[in-house]
């Protein structure tokens, strides 16, 4: 599809970042391009409405997952964040995780999202799954549903996705 191509085209590789071995895709040129953000956010809405109709809640993780908070008010739903531990004030959830480059704690606001809501996970990024299956972990302490995790880039190598309990959608693999 052009749209997909044209996004992809825009996302550039930063070898050993953030740190030696590791290659880094950056999402951020295609936000710096409007008719390419419009495009992005047009696949996102339209997958999502698609897939799960109306949804109670779009989860962003930290921290370029909040680059898609207004993708919410296009999808007539709450935007949570799950922020890195200490980030969010208020009574807070957290889960302890192992991510590709290290250990890291998550959180969540309790009263975020509630019992039932039908929520859906999104982020820039899928490499090995971790962050995902943790934001999961807490967004189900809380009762809610994850109908899917929506990525834009997804390294289909490191095979995250198969840690994950639930659908994980991605415009773009390598």
């Amino acid at each position: 599809n052009k749209d997909i191509e044209y996004i992809k085209s825009l996302i550039t590789d930063h070898p050993d970042f953030p740190q030696p071995g590791i290659l880094f895709r950056d999402i951020f040129p295609v936000f710096r391009n409007a008719t390419a953000t419009e495009m992005l956010f047009n696949r996102l809405q339209t997958l999502i409405q698609s897939k799960h109709g109306k949804i109670d809640a779009l989860i962003g993780l930290e921290s370029r997952g909040f680059l898609f908070a207004h993708l919410a008010t296009r999808l007539n739903c709450a935007f949570v964040p799950v922020r890195k531990a200490g980030k969010l004030p208020g009574k807070v959830t957290t889960f302890s995780y192992s991510k590709e480059y290290g250990k890291d704690v998550i959180e969540i606001q309790v009263d975020s999202i509630k019992q039932g809501d039908r929520v859906v996970m999104i982020d820039d990024l899928l490499a090995t799954g971790g962050t995902l299956s943790a934001a999961n972990s807490l967004v189900s302490s809380l009762g809610a549903q994850v109908l899917e995790s929506v990525v834009v880039i997804e390294l289909v190598a490191l095979k995250g996705r198969n840690i994950l309990n639930h659908p994980v959608s991605s415009l773009i693999q390598y």
